[in-house]
């Protein structure tokens, strides 16, 4: 059968090199190497041992992947003429070498054997250079390629693949979405050859103080600094535990669901008033006073053993990919409607569906009663029970109010229900959300009042001192 052979040429100069590894280049007619640019090719190339070199397929692609699918073709092709390939990367080949994986995940198919000989990892040297333990927490991440999701930051982080400048302000921008612009990182370059370099630098100055090239990595301290892990939603979590738990705060360990569902209302409202202010940094506080309800439940939950955080995310990641295959599947929404279609239907259909005396029975009882009614109305009309024009919609309102005109005592307040729930199926009628259209209005009563209070102010008058007439005027200059 068909071989190839991967062996790693160390992290620096020949010195790191393993004796097996040399004797088995000197022994190899040809050899086949991922990059040139390395220090021990060129010891060896002046002890006039010659290399075959895949450097110009870099200047054929805009990305990795292609790179190294092409090396991995490029040595298949050499396998079936040569009965064993010898193939050498920097460093260990299993280190951050793709085009290594894409060779064993590919051997069966091109039926050749692949194997990996070994060789030194530039890790060890970088932690013998940084003077750290792994076994504390450390991440290896390619630099090409590194997501802001990934990363853990009270762990040491180490990025390898940091070739440019270009790989280094991407690496750069992705980092300051978690550390603060000047925390200090360590770029090391040839770690425990003799040309071995570690600097210091300031975060953003990282694709600039330096050179860079294929034996460059930076190192991420772990972060130490409480106060920098405020953004860190494990370590919001352990606050909250803290909290409910033994010496934390007396109000958060007697809360239970009940007690808190006021605060969950309250706190909804809150976001909405932030909205409706167009305030951003009101947005946020206000969503963090949210999240802080949906963590008291969690961690109540949790203490229960009935279910925790995680399992929360679970169920809404789960629902979301769910109840959107126009995204996540094969499914065709051309617009929102056809979205809100398929998410009724998605629901309808659901394994562990309850099964309701009503269709109304879904409506959750604690909501507004505008909301209720909107939602009442919603399901009912899905069935047909409902208006195809606004007309009879207008009818129905001027019949409810006339009512409400003719009747006295407790009657009125059935008739003026009726009155408004009339109102608010025009609301839905014309895709009005009531809620937010009397919103809108009682700002606007609040401000306009506010007007007249402040013209009286001025004119050192109280609401005594002046006639309703006088108030009307001042209402309307306030429009």
């Amino acid at each position: 059968m068909k071989k190839i052979t991967v062996i790693g040429l160390g992290a620096g100069n020949l010195d790191q090199m393993t004796l097996g590894i040399y004797r088995l280049i000197k022994d190899t007619e040809t050899v086949y190497t991922r990059t040139k640019d390395h220090p021990a090719i060129e010891e060896l190339e002046a002890e006039g041992k010659s290399f075959v070199f895949f450097d110009e397929i870099y200047e054929k692609h805009d990305r990795f992947e292609p790179v190294y699918e092409e090396i991995a073709a490029k040595l298949f092709q050499a396998a079936q003429t040569n009965d064993h390939v010898i193939y050498a990367v920097p460093g260990h080949p299993l280190v951050a070498e793709q085009s290594v994986q894409i060779l064993l995940n590919k051997a069966e198919e091109n039926h050749v054997e692949v194997t990996v000989a070994g060789g030194k990892s530039f890790l060890d040297e970088m932690y013998t250079a940084l003077k750290i333990d792994p076994i504390e927490g450390c991440q290896i991440v390619d630099g090409t390629c590194m997501q802001k999701d990934e990363i853990q930051i009270r762990h040491h982080l180490v990025i390898v693949q940091v070739y440019d400048a270009f790989i280094a302000s991407e690496v750069k921008l992705t980092l300051m979405e978690k550390y603060p612009d000047d925390f200090e990182v360590t770029v090391v370059t040839a770690a425990g050859s003799a040309n071995e370099s570690i600097t210091k630098v300031p975060l953003y100055a990282l694709d600039q103080a330096v050179t860079l090239n294929n034996l460059t990595a930076v190192y991420v301290p772990p972060v130490k600094e409480e106060t920098m892990l405020y953004r860190d939603f494990s370590f919001l979590k352990n606050v909250i535990s803290t909290l409910r738990g033994p010496g934390g705060c007396p109000w958060d360990q007697k809360q239970t669901h009940v007690t808190l569902k006021k605060y969950l209302i309250e706190e909804a409202y809150e976001v909405l008033d932030a909205i409706d202010e167009e305030d951003d940094e009101a947005i946020a506080e206000e969503l963090g006073d949210v999240l802080l309800q949906v963590l008291l439940h969690a961690q109540i939950g949790e203490e229960e053993g009935f279910f925790a955080i995680e399992d929360v995310i679970s169920t809404l990641t789960e629902k979301m990919i769910r109840r959107h295959p126009h995204v996540f599947g094969d499914v065709n929404a051309e617009d929102a409607d056809e979205v809100v279609a398929n998410w009724e239907a998605i629901k309808a259909n659901e394994k562990g569906k309850i099964e309701r005396d009503s269709l109304l029975d879904g409506v959750p009882k604690g909501l507004p009663a505008i909301q209720r009614a909107v939602q009442y109305q919603k399901k009912a009309a899905k069935v047909g029970f409902d208006w195809n024009e606004a007309g009879p919609v207008y009818d129905k309102i001027l019949e409810e109010l006339k009512e409400f005109q003719e009747t006295k005592g407790e009657e009125q307040l059935k008739e003026l229900g009726d009155l408004l729930f009339s109102v608010v199926n025009l609301a839905r009628f014309y895709k009005i959300d009531p809620e937010e259209a009397l919103n809108a209005t009682n700002r606007k009563f609040y401000k306009r009042f506010a007007y007249i209070e402040s013209a009286l102010k001025t004119k050192n008058l109280s609401f005594e001192d002046v006639s309703l007439d006088e108030m009307d005027r001042l209402w309307n200059e306030a429009k």
